[in-house]
């Protein structure tokens, strides 16, 4: 069912003809995965700095909160343009992203990401910071900050995967790949 819906509300954005120029414009598309990506290396080259100090391996002579301090406009910058972008790239080709595993498994660490800076911000900007000036961070903002690594990492590396046809819905697989997917016409054949 969700699989159906996510198909029709793809399927009526891809019939916007803004849709259908964004993709096939000779220069705009390219623009906007561009800024999409050098946003992207904005953000996440702050994100570095700030959980690399979490992690304390790097930095451990300036207090967290400054480094948080000084990075969070740039990252904040880079973060919002980087969204927007990316809901331009889904916007221009709408039906694929929503039948591709690999965009679903993104969205899916894209929130894990989300809620954990969450929780890490909410811990680097509580008035409990005796911590601040530490080497070495409490484990609980340690392990946030690792698993902000590892998100963002495989978020990249997923993103990446999305440009290829390894599992894209007019391939043969097991039908879990078609559910997986989202290939809602394929589905109907099994049934």
């Amino acid at each position: 069912m969700l699989n159906e819906l996510l198909f029709k509300f793809a399927s009526w954005l891809d019939t916007f003809q803004s849709s259908t120029d964004l993709h096939e414009s000779l220069y705009m598309y390219a623009w906007v995965e561009s800024t999409h990506v050098l946003t992207l290396m904005l953000f996440l080259g702050m994100l570095l700095v700030i959980d690399l100090r979490l992690l304390g391996v790097a930095f451990t002579d300036v207090a967290a909160s400054k480094i948080v301090e000084r990075l969070d406009k740039p990252m904040m910058i880079g973060f919002v343009v980087m969204v927007i972008s990316g809901m331009l790239l889904f916007y221009a080709i709408p039906v694929r992203s929503t039948q591709s595993i690999w965009f679903r498994i993104k969205v899916v660490l894209l929130i894990g990401a989300g809620i954990n800076a969450f929780l890490i911000r909410n811990m680097t900007r509580s008035t409990d910071m005796a911590w601040d000036n530490d080497p070495k961070p409490p484990k609980r903002i340690r392990v946030g900050a690792g698993l902000s690594l590892a998100l963002w990492t495989g978020v990249i590396a997923v993103g990446r995967s999305m440009a290829y046809d390894w599992w894209d819905c007019h391939k043969e697989m097991p039908y879990f790949m078609y559910w997986a997917a989202g290939c809602v016409n394929e589905m109907a054949a099994y049934e």
